[in-house]
């Protein structure tokens, strides 16, 4: 690489510059204490596991974005997380161990070897809550709640939208109706990117009952009302009612506690990195075409370390969120000290730092910063400029 391109990144991947920085680790912190109110407790995972625990047990798409490397100490194959949610699991059902509810939070770097949001590209930093041992519907009631407070508490700019809907829905009608598993693949890329044509097209090759579900599936999207309709298609579906009054009941504890937030139901929703198998949500911003927030119910993932335990969660990109979230002011202006080796001076700028003030030595002559004061000798004290106090 010529010396002129040595300051390139690689594509998809960015760095914060002061300003953006300052701004989404306040973020960050405000919204890990918002999630401690509600007594979830903060942990950090590593950034590499071993391949075999962190995929295990996961979709294949998460294993796609995940970029892997070989251990030089052991020889096995490590991986950098892609999505933080897998090692909660993992850390609850083996780490932590313990009985009854239990409810974790996080933040922290991902890389995905390619990028599956434009404005987060292939490092997403990533906050979420997750809360593990309750398969009750008041657990993904909280959930919800937790992630639209946080929202919230950012201060975002733009109205929101909760996009939700049910992995069972899907599982019921489709899960015993012996498809191919690369047509069945299809069939779930269809509806995931609700695309008419290929749906059409997939109809053909199925059996006239399959497709006639598939069709009735496919148009379940919109308002409310989605819900209605959806159980009067379905009425001999006692699996797909089931799940329709698990929506029902999250949404209305959801439109009284936030009635500002707009409502989309979508039941041919099935995102995520398809570990989910229940309830699943995204949250988005007026004018922004990725999601901000997502999450849902993934009940399976402990299975795999000895201890299969209900979980829902959600996470948060906050470099997708920063730019819309309310920032404070500043505070004081910095002060600017001179170099010298007088002792009260040492002590001045240790009693300012002590006191929350930013002071910045004068290493290079004249150096200056906008709206900054400045800290002077005055009466044989040092006292900040103008005023009358050391």
């Amino acid at each position: 690489m010529s010396t002129e391109n040595r300051w390139l990144l690689p594509e998809g991947i960015d760095e914060l510059l002061p300003e953006r920085a300052s701004q989404l680790e306040a973020l960050r912190r405000r919204l890990l204490d918002q999630c401690a109110t509600w007594g979830y407790r903060y942990v950090i995972p590593p950034l590499v596991e071993f391949t075999d625990s962190l995929l295990v047990g996961l979709g294949a798409d998460l294993d796609v974005v995940t970029c892997k490397f070989t251990d030089q100490m052991s020889g096995r194959m490590l991986g950098v997380r892609a999505d933080i949610t897998p090692q909660t699991a993992r850390m609850d059902a083996h780490s932590l161990a313990e009985e009854g509810v239990t409810r974790l939070c996080y933040a922290g770097s991902t890389l995905q070897s390619t990028p599956q949001s434009v404005i987060s590209g292939r490092a997403p930093i990533q906050l979420g809550a997750e809360l593990y041992g309750s398969s009750a519907i008041e657990a993904d009631s909280e959930i919800v709640a937790l992630m639209l407070s946080t929202l919230t508490c950012a201060g975002v700019s733009r109205p929101l939208t909760l996009d939700i809907g049910h992995i069972g829905i899907y599982d019921a009608l489709f899960f015993n109706a012996g498809l191919d598993p690369e047509l069945e693949n299809q069939i779930f890329d269809a509806l995931q990117r609700k695309s008419g044509p290929d749906i059409e097209r997939l109809s053909a090759s199925l059996p006239a009952k399959v497709a006639e579900r598939l069709g009735q599936l496919a148009s379940l999207h919109g308002s409310s009302a989605v819900l209605e309709n959806a159980r009067a298609l379905f009425t001999d579906e006692p699996l797909v009612i089931a799940a329709l009054d698990e929506l029902d009941a999250v949404l209305a504890r959801v439109q009284e506690a936030f009635p500002g937030v707009g409502v989309y139901v979508d039941l041919t929703e099935l995102r995520g990195f398809r570990y989910h198998t229940g309830l699943v949500f995204a949250v988005y911003l007026e004018g922004r075409g990725s999601a901000v927030a997502k999450g849902g119910r993934y009940d399976n993932i402990g299975a795999v370390f000895g201890r299969d335990r209900p979980a829902t969660g959600f996470a948060i990109d906050l470099k997708a969120l920063v730019d819309d979230a309310e920032h404070s002011d500043a505070g004081d202006a910095p002060i600017i000290a001179p170099q010298s080796d007088d002792a009260a001076l040492r002590a001045a700028v240790s009693a300012l730092r002590s006191a929350g003030r930013t002071v910045v030595m004068d290493v290079a002559p004249g150096v200056d910063l906008p709206n900054a004061e400045r800290l002077i000798l005055s009466d044989g004290e040092w006292a900040i400029e103008g005023s009358e106090t050391s």
